[in-house]
């Protein structure tokens, strides 16, 4: 249809299309019923999940491995739902268009009191302003054009979710010479670009240990490649952070693992901390990127470049693009006068020996799934020890390592691995999520048994909140929850099949099963020590008591 002919509904869904995004998660409401009848009957395809938290989910893990993503719900009960989600996309730069309906102009005269509102009609639309990079209210039709287009192009351009909402008696409007919005072309100062990239290879030439640091904005901008081509042509050593994990195949001769502070490897974190110039590419300066604030850098032996700052050591420079940084400081020939130190890049996981009888604890767990990895395998880890467990997993070429490991949301990896299913419905996707967090958001598994999509969601069952045991001790009863049989749920969603695992055998079975079953979901019940915990949550837990008593 030509563009003088589209109506505002059917011109938002084209200009989604043409950043590549092909699918809509939501939940259908009176408000916003007109758009999801054009959603149905163009080529995105609408999928209905089971609470508006949980579409917010999957449009994020679709994003990630994606590009972009997008949901669409309706006015406050819907969008209000959906807060903590675009929250943590936007906190961990995840590029969600949040679509929402709202009542008609035509409705609003003399300021009745119309369902789903609170306070006032622009309550919703001033909520996610502060949780979005940009927004817009479609109530002008000779500007309706103009505004999506620059909210889209801030999406992709930031990496963070975006708000648009559309007054129901809007969506069918055709606008008439609606003017449209160019983004204009970013690029880097010059002069700023030259003088950064000179004084950072003056920096790294000079450094008696430099080494790289990895982090996820290299995933959302992907710049994966483009931090490869300097780690070689440099040949320095690099790590990742947790958020960043699976940023490189871990595989890769200079990659050394995660640094996490106190809960890495010793070797890794000492590394890294005795090191007179670490370039931080895309890391986020977290607490838990940084190990709950265990972590010993400091500032001024860092290059901190990510999209929207760089800094070398206390020197800011601005209209500098990471991309054009890296891709700069790649192309130098950087001369050292000394060799590099040797780094602990040589370290290689111990083949996994089943022990059929043994009970199942979750670092057994873990080492028994990273045998079954592979290349495009995608896994999804929620937060608590489902994440800091799975920080051993080891990723391969182009697999992908989620979690929202900065926002740490409880409830995001079930969902999550739906859209993530979605993006890339040829890809095995392994959800690993805490039986307190599964009892978030766990039905998202119908939707799951619904497409018949072939995930697998790992439950970790410890009897409750697992993590606040070890990081607060005590017999509290707040961290306990109430016992599910997680197996039986295929029987009540009417698809997928169940899996009860107690010994490493049971787990060993189950999980072969469950990867060559390709007809469904598949759901594994792992029953764990209550008291049980992976390496890296021991590491940590020590050296908070340690930092609580003064040691």
């Amino acid at each position: 249809m030509p563009e003088s002919n589209l109506s505002i509904g059917q011109y938002l869904i084209r200009r989604l299309q043409d950043y590549g995004i092909g699918h809509v998660f939501g939940i259908p409401g009176d408000y916003v019923l007109s758009f999801y009848t054009m959603l149905e009957e163009s080529p995105l395809e609408a999928i209905g999940c089971t609470r508006e938290d949980c579409a917010g989910f999957a449009a994020d893990g679709y994003a990630r491995v994606h590009g972009m993503g997008a949901l669409c719900v309706t006015y406050c009960v819907g969008g209000l739902s959906v807060c903590n989600s675009i929250a943590g996309a936007y906190a961990e730069k995840s590029p969600v268009v949040m679509i929402t309906g709202s009542p008609g102009l035509g409705e609003r005269v003399n300021n009745p009191l119309l369902h789903h509102m609170v306070r006032n009609f622009r309550t919703q639309h001033d909520v996610f302003e502060k949780l979005c990079v940009a927004g817009a209210e479609l109530d002008d039709p000779a500007t309706a054009f103009h505004e999506i287009d620059r909210v889209l192009a801030a999406c992709k351009r930031f990496s963070r979710p975006v708000y648009l909402e559309i007054p129901r008696d809007q969506v069918r409007v055709v606008p008439h010479d609606a003017p449209r919005f160019f983004a204009p072309e970013l690029r880097s100062d010059r002069r700023a670009l030259a003088e950064a990239v000179d004084e950072a290879a003056r920096r790294i030439e000079q450094a008696r240990q430099p080494v790289l640091l990895l982090g996820v904005e290299l995933h959302r901008f992907n710049l994966q490649d483009s931090a490869l081509r300097l780690a070689e042509a440099s040949g320095i050593p690099m790590a990742a952070t947790m958020l960043g994990k699976g940023v490189v195949g871990e595989h890769h001769p200079l990659y050394m693992g995660l640094y996490e502070g106190a809960m890495g490897h010793e070797k890794v974190t000492k590394f890294i901390e005795s090191s007179d110039c670490v370039v931080m590419l895309g890391t986020f300066m977290t607490d838990i990127n940084l190990g709950i604030f265990t972590a010993e850098l400091d500032v001024a032996d860092c290059i901190y470049a990510t999209s929207e700052q760089l800094r070398i050591r206390h020197h800011h420079y601005h209209d500098v693009l990471l991309k054009d940084f890296i891709e700069e400081l790649a192309a130098r020939k950087l001369h050292r006068t000394s060799p590099l130190p040797p780094a602990p890049t040589d370290w290689n996981k111990e083949p996994f020996v089943l022990r059929p009888d043994d009970a199942l604890t979750i670092t057994r767990l873990v080492d028994r799934l990273d045998e079954q990895l592979q290349d495009e395998t995608i896994v999804v880890a929620d937060i608590g020890d489902s994440l800091f467990a799975s920080t051993e997993l080891t990723t391969h070429g182009r697999s992908e390592f989620i979690s929202p490991a900065y926002y740490t949301s409880m409830g995001f990896a079930t969902p999550a691995a739906l859209g993530a299913s979605v993006a890339r419905p040829n890809a095995r996707v392994v959800a690993i999520v805490g039986d307190g967090a599964f009892q978030m958001t766990g039905m998202e598994l119908s939707s799951l048994v619904r497409r018949k999509a072939p995930v697998v969601v790992i439950v970790i069952d410890n009897g409750g909140y697992g993590t606040e045991r070890l990081l607060h001790p005590g017999e509290y009863r707040f961290n306990d929850i109430p016992a599910w049989n997680y197996s039986k749920l295929p029987e009540v969603l009417g698809g997928g099949t169940g899996y009860r695992a107690a010994t490493e055998g049971q787990f060993d079975e189950a999980l072969n099963a469950a990867w060559a079953d390709l007809s469904g979901p598949s759901i594994i019940h792992a029953t764990i020590p209550r008291d049980d915990a992976s390496r890296a949550l021991q590491r940590l837990g020590e050296r908070m008591q340690q930092n609580v008593m003064g040691g």
